[in-house]
């Protein structure tokens, strides 16, 4: 892992999540008052979930643990388009909104697999 990557930073999937967090916490700042502890607190912490899992997990120095915690990463990242969706049949974010992140948690879960399967493949 160490070997191939300097740092968690290098990761494109961790990039990317961390650029989806960013853009969760932009389009929610717009938001109802009465949703910043609720939907939006929840939103929000299931965005920024996503990339520290993955850099939790690549600290671990160990596959498995980093497996484990790039699975915590695919989990939040479910988590994170379910609440959208949410937030999207409720009136609270229009589809202008959450399309667009909505494609990006896409991107990133795709990306998570794949790292999965190499993890997964190169311990063979």
């Amino acid at each position: 892992m160490a070997e191939k990557t300097g740092s968690y930073k290098d990761l494109v999937v961790w990039q990317q999540a961390m650029d989806l967090a960013v853009s969760v916490y932009s389009a929610t700042k717009s938001w109802p008052k009465e949703e910043l502890y609720g939907l939006t607190s929840q939103v929000r912490r299931s965005a920024t979930s996503v990339s520290s899992n993955i850099a939790e997990g690549y600290g671990r120095e160990i596959r498995g643990s980093y497996q484990q915690f790039l699975r915590i990463a695919q989990g939040s990242l479910k988590e994170l388009e379910t609440q959208l969706l949410i937030a999207e049949r409720t009136g609270i974010a229009p589809r202008a909104t959450t399309d667009p992140l909505l494609a990006s948690t896409e991107s990133v879960g795709k990306l998570l697999r794949l790292l999965i399967r190499k993890l997964a493949a190169d311990a063979d």
